[in-house]
């Protein structure tokens, strides 16, 4: 598992978007990026948590602050995630889980009772010089999106 800390330059990676094209983080220096981790496109959590970020997008925008989500699912599972939801963010696949390994957020989980491996429900806050500036494990999807706008709308981040 990856050790991060918060005032370090963030990983970069490079992973496919949902229409195949390589995004890199560091193509983003200049902007501050909201990375969220999560589990599965198209169920009820991670649902609510993309209209939550496709609902305050335009502030977020406001802010030069981009949104960007990660899941181990494949490039035509996002195409059709961003289309039924009307996602104005990138989507970014992950399926053999080496980002998700590289932030620490594939983890031993317990689903009824079973142990069994899975993304963890993060979200890595990182400012325009690439810097690690707030990461947030175990989210919960209510009201999260509001609060990374409260952090995003102060100047600077914390």
């Amino acid at each position: 598992m990856a050790t991060l800390k918060e005032g370090n330059k963030a990983p970069d990676f490079t992973l496919a978007d949902a229409r195949g094209k390589k995004v890199k983080l560091s193509d983003f220096k200049g902007k501050k990026v909201i990375l969220y981790f999560y589990p599965r496109d198209n169920t009820p959590g991670c649902t609510q948590e993309a209209c939550d970020f496709r609902d305050r997008n335009k502030d977020f925008e406001k802010s030069n602050t981009l949104v960007i989500g990660v899941s181990p699912d494949t490039t035509t599972s996002h195409q059709g995630f961003l289309a039924k939801h009307e996602l104005p963010f990138i989507l970014l696949s992950d399926p053999d889980k080496k980002v998700a390994e590289k932030y620490g957020v594939f983890q031993e989980k317990n689903m009824y009772g079973k142990k069994v491996m899975g993304i963890e429900r993060s979200t890595f806050l990182i400012d325009e010089g690439g810097k690690l500036v707030k990461e947030m494990r175990k989210v919960k999807v209510k009201g999260h999106a509001d609060l990374l706008l409260g952090m995003v709308q102060k100047q600077p981040i914390k």
